[in-house]
């Protein structure tokens, strides 16, 4: 009986330690997964602000353009 029970303990153990191992790559995968995920997220922000700082920018130079226009057509503010 001590032998069955012996048996039963390691069979246990060695298919808990299989599973481990199987288990092991694919818990890697996933973090790694997630790492890379949350730096595609990271540079998509960065992108994102980039373009808002970007598109201010543009409109800010466009309208002194316009502003530089009407001040020389006589249209601008008289301050």
């Amino acid at each position: 009986m001590a032998k069955i029970h012996e048996f039963e303990e390691s069979a246990a153990s060695a298919a808990h330690d299989k599973a481990a191992d199987l288990v092991h790559p694919i818990h890697v995968r996933a973090s790694e997964a997630g790492g890379q995920a949350q730096a595609q997220a990271h540079r998509t922000q960065e992108e994102a602000s980039f373009f808002e700082q970007t598109g201010e920018q543009f409109a800010n130079l466009a309208q002194g353009a316009i502003d530089g226009v009407k001040n020389t057509l006589g249209y601008g503010e008289k301050k």
